[in-house]
């Protein structure tokens, strides 16, 4: 079987997965396709992010704006969203408000069913992912086509974004060319060009036919009711502006007081996902047409999604996750992301913010609180966010908080509470330091553990445990001591090891001159 192939049923196969997130991972460490692709587009966007830091200037300073503006919005939401919503409506927008993912179907439907809508152009919107709008669509035989071209190649592939900013990040231009060929029944080789032009080629009489525009929304501008979209490509502004009707699905929190502030967002934003000082495009979108326009929909509706969003307004551990920018800069440098992709996390939002948001979303911290141990805690997503987002806090406040609800295995509850038991006396530690020792010798294979049993099984297949020393570092200190104890005029010790290498029994008393220590003076 070819490489690709092999990619495609492994890919199949991971798509089929509904839970799990052990079985998941197993499937996507098999696929070498897509470890390497997910490692060299996000090793590509991670160099580029610090390129654009440093030739940026005072990037902490600029994070540090960009926080307390998101810190601002979040804590005063419901008053930026009415100020939002009211000067949507002045400029002729209508604003919908819905309080669940159905909610946002539902109003969709309706818009769609009075514009007797047969057709409908999406540019990238991760909301509209998260209420699973297209299959929604398709129930009615409303079409809907992706126009982004990460999107596009997805949605012929019936496969779900692994990525925030580039969806399609685990594929590569082989898979893609074998995509087209049988999308169109004719061979494409895999060069970027004839790929892009066969996708701009179909997608053309898509933006010219069809009833209803789509579009996401990276901020809310407060002040002026106005949409802020950025993409690489042109279909966001195609979307918006030729068919006669522009939804736009928001995220409650995604707002912005003023047009100062956004330019402050969008420098964070551009930089932190791609690298770039700018997105090649970036529109403002205030109302719909007006008289004397050339362009622009007759109808602009705006609906505003919560579907879990306020559960966290107050929440002293979870509000700052409402301040993501979705930059997926996270995502880039997380190593757990980087080895698995997007797939493996089973939900719309992947990496350390999939991980923490669709737990708290969904309510779910049974299934979808898996998630939160698919994380070394190694704080990189912090150091990366724009933002400022503690993630690696919260992945362990989620953690707690499944202990809490007892919704780990009884097996792993036992484990923990002799594990506490055991290094809270320290004759149990010792006792169990030693049975470790005799424990491990049938195990052992040229002084290290190759194929542990039971729990550990999962360590060993990529790693060896390290064998176990029959003397602890307790006893061999206690050892150390009583030999220097009986040692008569041991050298001078200052603030570590003497002359001889040998530690003094008691660092903290100090030397004297003439190297006679305190305690030896007395004696």
């Amino acid at each position: 079987m070819s490489g690709t192939a092999q990619h495609n049923e492994q890919a199949d196969e991971l798509a089929k997965i509904g839970s799990g997130l052990k079985k998941r991972t197993e499937i996507a460490l098999g696929d070498e396709f897509l470890r390497k692709a997910v490692a060299f587009t996000t090793d590509k966007l991670k160099t580029g992010r610090l390129k654009a830091m440093d030739d940026f200037g005072d990037w902490e300073m600029w994070r540090e704006r960009g926080r307390a503006i998101r810190e601002h919005v979040v804590s005063h939401l419901d008053y930026y969203l009415t100020q939002f919503s009211d000067n949507v409506v002045k400029t002729g927008g209508h604003v919908h408000f819905c309080r669940s993912g159905e909610d946002a179907v539902r109003t969709f439907l309706d818009i769609a069913r009075k514009a007797e809508a047969k057709l409908v152009a999406k540019g990238k919107s991760m909301v509209s992912e998260e209420i699973h709008l297209n299959h929604r669509l398709e129930e009615i035989g409303i079409e809907a086509v992706e126009t982004d071209l990460g999107e596009y190649i997805l949605q012929l592939a019936k496969e779900t974004p692994s990525h925030l900013i580039i969806p399609a990040i685990h594929k590569n231009k082989q898979q893609i060319a074998d995509l087209f060929s049988d999308h169109s029944g004719e061979k494409f080789p895999a060069e970027t060009k004839p790929l892009a032009d066969y996708a701009r080629h179909k997608l053309r009489n898509i933006f010219l036919e069809a009833d209803i525009g789509l579009t996401g929304c990276n901020f809310g501008i407060a002040e002026s009711g106005t949409v802020t979209l950025v993409s690489n490509e042109g279909n966001a502004r195609m979307v918006s502006t030729i068919p006669k009707i522009h939804v736009v699905v928001m995220g409650m929190e995604r707002l912005v007081p003023t047009f100062a502030d956004v330019e402050v967002m969008l420098n964070l934003l551009a930089r932190s996902a791609t690298g770039q000082k700018l997105t090649t495009y970036t529109s403002f979108v205030t109302g719909p047409r007006r008289e004397g326009d050339l362009d622009g929909p007759e109808e602009l509706h705006v609906l505003v999604l919560d579907n879990g969003r306020s559960s966290q307004l107050g929440d002293p551990q979870f509000q700052e996750v409402l301040h993501c920018i979705r930059c997926a800069a996270c995502l880039n440098v997380c190593p757990v992301y980087k080895h698995v992709g997007g797939h493996t996390y089973g939900s719309v939002y992947s990496g350390p913010i999939g991980a923490v948001l669709t737990p708290l979303l969904q309510q779910d911290y049974k299934e979808a609180g898996e998630l939160s141990y698919a994380s070394s805690l190694c704080g990189a997503c912090y150091e990366a966010c724009p933002v400022k987002i503690p993630l690696h806090d919260m992945l362990v406040q989620l953690r707690h908080r499944k202990v809490k609800l007892k919704m780990t295995p009884v097996a792993e509850r036992i484990a923990f509470k002799t594990y506490a038991t055991t290094f809270g006396n320290i004759t149990l530690y010792k006792m169990a330091g030693k049975a470790a020792y005799w424990m491990q010798q049938p195990l052992l294979r040229e002084g290290s553990i190759r194929r542990a049993p039971g729990p550990l099984a999962g360590w060993t297949q990529s790693r060896f445990l390290r064998m176990k020393s029959k003397q602890s570092f307790r006893d061999r200190w206690a050892q150390l001591q009583q030999e220097m104890s009986r040692t008569p005029n041991r050298p001078e010790a200052s603030g570590g090891a003497g002359s001889n290498g040998q530690v003094p029994s008691n660092p903290s008393q100090s030397s004297q001159p003439g190297g006679t220590s305190k305690e030896e003076g007395r004696t």
